[in-house]
């Protein structure tokens, strides 16, 4: 009969044989984080950052380092000119993260102009682009949309866009990188513009 420790270590051995076979070495470390954190936080935090939804901790085409610029939703996706969009579908946002129709009225989902408590309908809200507009506003540091890079995120081509700024300090409060920044500027935070090309 096999002793305990030796019954552990073959279940470790064959998890771990079962987990890297047909899969890249990329999924196969996030699998096995996953599966770290499913024994130390329990399943909902191994839900919470499954590899196909983690985005790298980040999202889809940038990890680490330099945070989202800020934006009504986690993730700062973007428009042509910079403009936000909701994340999950694209459709145009104000600042509030209410959707918004062309002329920039807040609509529900289905379109319809929005009504305030009294019945009327709803103003114009902010709609600001996320790096010239927003982060000079909330940071009060100069900003402009400068370097970009691209990656294949979900089956398209993905834009990732550096917000460059002269500020030697980024949106996480640490030192500003150079990356795709130019004319000494540097990385204040990112956003992402996705194509719609197949990749």
């Amino acid at each position: 009969m096999r002793r305990p420790d030796e019954m552990v270590d073959n279940a470790a051995e064959a998890l771990a044989a079962n987990l890297a076979r047909g899969h890249t070495r990329r999924s196969f470390l996030g699998r096995v984080g996953v599966a770290i954190l499913a024994v130390m936080g329990g399943s909902a935090v191994a839900a919470a950052v499954r590899p196909d939804e983690a985005e790298g901790f980040h999202f889809c085409g940038h990890v680490w380092t330099t945070g989202s610029c800020p934006s009504p939703y986690t993730l700062p996706r973007i428009d042509r000119q910079g403009f936000p969009l909701r994340p999950r579908d694209a459709r145009p946002i104000d600042n509030l993260g209410r959707l918004v129709d062309v002329e920039g009225y807040p609509v529900n989902e289905k379109g319809v102009r929005l009504t305030g408590p009294d019945g009327d309908l709803l103003e114009r809200g902010p709609r600001t682009r996320l790096c010239e507009d927003w982060v000079p506003e909330a940071y009060r540091v100069d900003a402009v949309t400068q370097g970009s890079w691209y990656r294949c995120c979900s089956g398209q081509v993905r834009k990732l866009v550096d917000c460059c700024s002269t500020s030697t300090k980024r949106v996480n409060g640490d030192k500003a990188l150079t990356g795709y920044c130019y004319r000494g500027r540097r990385v204040f935070c990112v956003m992402y513009y996705d194509t719609g090309l197949p990749c």
